[in-house]
């Protein structure tokens, strides 16, 4: 099914990762991709991101994917320079692109922002991340709101965890430092879930490609977890 026939879509942080899974399946669908990632287009520099989206003959779709998963630090022991530089990313460059992007896009047209199952729920030493995430859904809630008149619709896509090349680094990176070997980690959160298994990339690709296309036409304002059913 090329439920994106026609449509010119913008991921950003799309070169690797979930993003490069969306970019995919949404090129799949039909949608002529843009990525939007480093070292060609930083989001949180405003005016080479402007300009980069300035270039496109329009915009129907936008996926504001780019993201940093910092370290876990408990909040005595926070690096607010590295606080600083993952909200430019995270939260900024999300707004940014949402703020560009959005001037180019018409009636019909949809922002697909990527949270995270902390953007409704923490953990311990997880207070930058979190708080990052939390911000994005309150991005696109408000985002939501401004521009529902206009009939584009903004949401947001919540994987718990998915085994992607960056997690199994984070997760090598830990067991290194004395944690858990990877696929243990992997394995433990995978008997956390329902299902008993942890979603795959495809799988939130999927549900990108169902939020962002009128399959989705009523749906605004929301954040959509693909996690297995983690509690």
């Amino acid at each position: 099914m090329r439920l994106l026939a026609g449509r010119v879509a913008v991921v950003t942080g799309g070169a690797r990762g979930l993003g490069a899974a969306i970019a995919r399946h949404l090129a799949e669908a039909g949608a002529a991709v843009t990525v939007l990632d480093l070292p060609d287009c930083d989001v949180t520099q405003e005016a080479p991101l402007a300009a980069a989206l300035a270039r496109l003959p329009r915009i129907d779709l936008l996926v504001a994917n780019a993201g940093i998963v910092p370290p876990w630090r408990a909040v005595e022991a926070l690096d607010l320079d590295e606080w600083d530089r993952v909200l430019a990313v995270n939260l900024r460059g999300a707004a940014a692109s949402m703020k560009h992007a959005a001037p180019r896009m018409v009636s019909g047209g949809a922002i697909l922002a990527m949270a995270s199952i902390n953007s409704e729920q923490a953990a311990p030493a997880q207070a930058l991340y979190t708080a990052s995430k939390h911000g994005v859904l309150g991005l696109v809630r408000a985002a939501a709101l401004d521009l529902g008149p206009r009939g584009i619709r903004v949401n947001a896509l919540a994987p718990g965890p998915i085994a992607t090349a960056a997690l199994r680094e984070r997760l090598a990176a830990r067991h290194a430092a004395g944690g858990m070997a990877p696929e243990a980690a992997l394995a433990a959160e995978a008997a956390r879930t329902p299902l008993g298994r942890i979603a795959t990339e495809r799988e939130v690709a999927d549900a990108a490609l169902f939020l962002l296309s009128d399959m989705a036409s009523a749906i605004t304002g929301r954040m959509l977890r693909v996690d297995g059913g983690l509690a």
